[in-house]
Formats: structure tokens, C-alpha cells, sequence
């Protein structure tokens, strides 16, 4: 017998799958986070936060938005890897709410206290970590404990930041650690579903060459990556650094271009999830440069979390809401619209990065189309996520 997909539930259909709040808070937050960050960055807006400016808009990025996608996602997904029921209805709220609160503890702990808000923060990724332990657990699903392990390291690395920004004033390590347990993420992730999602469209759409399966190259290529990764959080610079990013960069291209991308341009719920992945490579490479010191270091960091993050929750916000309520898997043209702004946003601000000469024009435009991408998502996924799912 088939295992249910969801209990009787009879509450709001907002809280009746982990992905329907947190896509929709975290993209609204996304958005409203630049469009406060702007102001702030120039000097027109003073926020109540103990962190510096730069350090909350890099924490919140990381462990505000970011996190809440995170979890959406695995609210949704670790159903489907342990044939378990979901997170619904009051256990989930109650999800919904600790990273509510996180978010306004922060806003206001040059009041409340940073040891406070540092509290209150860390309680979310904890009980997320939790919660999928005892799913993944229960459901005997061994194969993705190593999702608990990047987990781990995103709440090591959010109460590193915390305990950095309290006690010298500034956040290296733990903006570090979050970048690259993202990064791994990513590459776990998006390793599976990437391929996945392409060789399914193609033996529908466009019969031929297919992805390649996952094999030791792939893994050589994580294992490279990931070590290249912890070099990086542990010293930035130096050639030993900036040799093993620049091979990582070169080995995660190769991956990329071995799933078939190439043949997916009509399908673009497909294709953004390649241009979406190129952007890891892309940010390995300018990491591995700034290492050098060759170029500035934002280039990278930015392509990595604006392009890589930014476009790939995107792109797994849109299928997910898509697919979990019914609809038909297309990216309609509004859609299309928001991945383009997304594309626009990461591109400007790693060419700003690039080029600190241009940063007065393209800062500006990256922060106001990613702020437009995000609260586009938000303002078209609204019904889709909010309303019960369309009936068969």
C-alpha cells in the first residue's frame, strides 16, 4: 500500500507543507533585507542591529533568507527520502516563528543584547537540525545523514558568526563557514537534482544525449571541492589556497558540462538550474584568483551567494511550489522575468566586484533587481502558495 503523502489536515493551507511558508517569508525577506541593506550601505539608514552593516546583511543573507529556503526545502524533501509524513500544521509553525523571531531579535539587539539575539537566532537551525535527524532517523534513510552534517556546519558556523561579530565587532570565520556549507549544499544537492531533472525532460522532449550518471568522477570532484572549500575557511589566502580552488573550479565545470545543459534551452524551469549551478564554478575560479590576490575577493563571494544561491533557490522555490500544489511544470513568463532580474543581479555584482571603478552604477542596479527578482517571486507564487493544492 502506498505510503500517504499528508495527515487530515484542515488548517490554513499555508502551514500544510514546510515549503509553502518558508519559500514565501524567505523570498519577501530576501527582497526586503536589499532594499533596507541599500540605504544602509550608503549611509542614509541607521539599523538598530548590534552587528556592523556589512555583517548584517551578510548574516541575514546566509542565516536569514538562506536558511528559511533550506528548510523549506528539506521540509519537503526528506518525505520523499524516508516515505514519512511532513511537518505540518502547529510543529510547523512553531518552525515558522523561531525564524520570525530571529529575524527581529537581530533587527533590534543593539537594544536586546547580542548574547540574546545570538540565542534566539541559533534556536531555528538547531530545531530544523533536529527535526530532520529524527525524520531521516526514523525512515532508516542513512544515505542523506551527510545533509545533517552540512546542517551542522551551517549552525556551527551561524553561532561562529554571532560569537565573532559580539566579541571583536566583526565576523570573518562564521561568514566563511556559511558561505561554504551553502557551496556544499549546493553541490550535493543540486549534483542530484540537476541531472535528475534534465535526463527526466530530455527522454520526454528531446531524445539523445543524456547526463552522465553519477560515478567517481563526481565524487573525486566533491571530495576535491570541499577540501578546497575548508582551505578557504581556514586561510583565504596563499597559492596553496588558490591552486586547490581554482582545480575544484575546474573540476565542478566539468561536472556541470557533462549533464546535457546544452539541451535544455526549451525548458527553462530546467535550464536556470544549469546556469543557476555554472555560477559555482564560476565562483571557485575568482575565489582561487583573489587568493592570488588578482582580484578582489567580493568577485567570488558574490558569485557564489548571488549567483549560485540566489539563482538556485529561485529555480528550486518555483519547481517545488509548482510540482507540491499541482501545477504544471512550466516557467511562465513571469517566472521567466524573475530569473532574468536574479541573472541580472548576480552578474552586475560580481562584475562590481571585479571592477571596484563601476561599483557606484552597478551596486545600486544589482541590489534593486535582486530585491525585484525576490519580491516577484513572492508577489507570483502568492496564490500558489498560500491556496490548497489544485485538485487532479
Amino acid at each position: 500500500m502506498a505510503i500517504p503523502r499528508l495527515r487530515d489536515y484542515h488548517g490554513p493551507a499555508l502551514l500544510s507543507y514546510g515549503f509553502r511558508p518558508f519559500f514565501l517569508f524567505g523570498s519577501l525577506y530576501a527582497g526586503l533585507a536589499i532594499l533596507a541593506w541599500l540605504p544602509a550601505f550608503y549611509g542614509e539608514l541607521e539599523l538598530s542591529t548590534a552587528f556592523a552593516p556589512r555583517d548584517w546583511h551578510i548574516h541575514e543573507m546566509l542565516y536569514g533568507y538562506l536558511a528559511a529556503v533550506i528548510t523549506g526545502f528539506l521540509l519537503t524533501a526528506v518525505p520523499n527520502w524516508t516515505g514519512r509524513l511532513p511537518i505540518q500544521g502547529p510543529p510547523l509553525l512553531v518552525l515558522v516563528v523561531v525564524w520570525l523571531a530571529g529575524r527581529l531579535v537581530i533587527a533590534v539587539s543593539a537594544s536586546t543584547g547580542w548574547v540574546f539575539a545570538a540565542v534566539v537566532d541559533s534556536s531555528f537551525l538547531l530545531l530544523v537540525g533536529l527535526a530532520t535527524a529524527r525524520e531521516i532517523l526514523a525512515g532508516k534513510n542513512w544515505r542523506n545523514l551527510k545533509v545533517l552534517l552540512i546542517l551542522t556546519v551551517l549552525f556551527a558556523g551561524n553561532a561562529a558568526f554571532h560569537l565573532e561579530a559580539g566579541l571583536q565587532g566583526h565576523a570573518e570565520y562564521g561568514a566563511r563557514i556559511g558561505i561554504a556549507a551553502s557551496i556544499a549544499l549546493i553541490m550535493l544537492i543540486g549534483g542530484r537534482i540537476v541531472p535528475s531533472f534534465t535526463r527526466n525532460w530530455l527522454v520526454r522532449e528531446n531524445p539523445g544525449r543524456l547526463p552522465a550518471p553519477f560515478g567517481s568522477f563526481d565524487v573525486a570532484a566533491m571530495l576535491l571541492s570541499a577540501a578546497a572549500l575548508l582551505t578557504w575557511v581556514v586561510e583565504p589566502l596563499g597559492w596553496w589556497t588558490g591552486a586547490a580552488l581554482m582545480a575544484a573550479g575546474f573540476l565542478q565545470a566539468a561536472r556541470l558540462a557533462r549533464w546535457a545543459g546544452d539541451r535544455t534551452s526549451r525548458d527553462r524551469l530546467v535550464l536556470v538550474l544549469h546556469v543557476a549551478y555554472a555560477f559555482v564554478p564560476i565562483g571557485f575560479v575568482l575565489v582561487g584568483l583573489a587568493a592570488f590576490s588578482l582580484v578582489p575577493a567580493s568577485a567570488g563571494v558574490h558569485a557564489w551567494t548571488g549567483g549560485a544561491i540566489g539563482l538556485m533557490t529561485l529555480a528550486v522555490m518555483s519547481r517545488a511550489s509548482l510540482g507540491h500544489t499541482g501545477r504544471a511544470l512550466v516557467a511562465s513568463m513571469p517566472t521567466q522575468i524573475v530569473y532574468a532580474l536574479a541573472l541580472v543581479a548576480a552578474v552586475a555584482r560580481v562584475c562590481a566586484g571585479v571592477h571596484p571603478e563601476w561599483s557606484q552604477a552597478l551596486l545600486p542596479a544589482a541590489g534593486i533587481a535582486w530585491a525585484a527578482a525576490f519580491l516577484g517571486f513572492a508577489m507570483i507564487y502568492w496564490n500558489v502558495l498560500t491556496r490548497p493544492r489544485l485538485r487532479a
